[in-house]
């Protein structure tokens, strides 16, 4: 069965992806920090998260996409309008325009499934994604690495030659930073 790239709506698959490996009180992410305000995710703690992200799996749009490999979840990417964000307040990211663009912000590949392309299937599935909901354009905000090699935990957000190679062009700069390299803002219109 090849790599398949879908909305998320199960949460079971989203529980393997982002969820605590060890307590399920631990406050792992969730991939919640770039989707919530700031004071909302430090207050939401332990159990409360997961369940959160349950909640998101219910909503007529999912909160991102899932890739199964043989049925298996081994890839995640979160994709969502960028108005339900904080980027659309951020002072680090910039606006360009006011169209109603969706933003893709995190990945996660499960060990053992990197380096076999699933982030580049994730970015053009959210893209897909983002294109069947009316999202006019898709907008990302990787790391500019230049090539050197990103921590893993750093390299959620993305690489500029990942988005690149999914059809996007710089759109703007920005005073943001991930992982020590400096990010760069990155948009493709869903129609071509």
């Amino acid at each position: 069965m090849p790599l398949v790239v879908a909305p998320a709506a199960s949460f079971d698959a989203l529980a393997t992806l982002l969820g605590p490996k060890r307590s399920p009180d631990a406050s792992v992410c969730w991939c919640l920090s770039h989707r919530l305000p700031a004071a909302r995710n430090r207050a939401l703690t332990g159990r409360a998260r997961g369940e959160y992200v349950r909640e998101l799996t219910t909503r007529a749009v999912a909160p991102g996409v899932v890739a199964h490999d043989d049925g298996e979840p081994v890839g995640w990417a979160a994709v969502a309008p960028r108005a339900e964000l904080p980027f659309a307040r951020s002072r680090t990211i910039p606006r360009v325009d006011d169209l109603p663009v969706w933003s893709v912000w995190c990945f996660r590949v499960r060990a053992g499934h990197r380096g076999r392309g699933i982030e580049h299937a994730l970015l053009a599935g959210a893209v897909g994604y983002a294109r069947d909901q009316g999202a006019p354009a898709v907008e990302g905000y990787p790391v500019d690495d230049r090539g050197a090699r990103v921590d893993l935990t750093m390299a959620y957000v993305g690489t500029r030659a990942l988005f690149e190679a999914g059809g996007f062009t710089v759109a703007a700069k920005t005073t943001g930073v991930s992982g020590g390299f400096p990010r760069v803002f990155m948009r493709r219109s869903t129609s071509g």
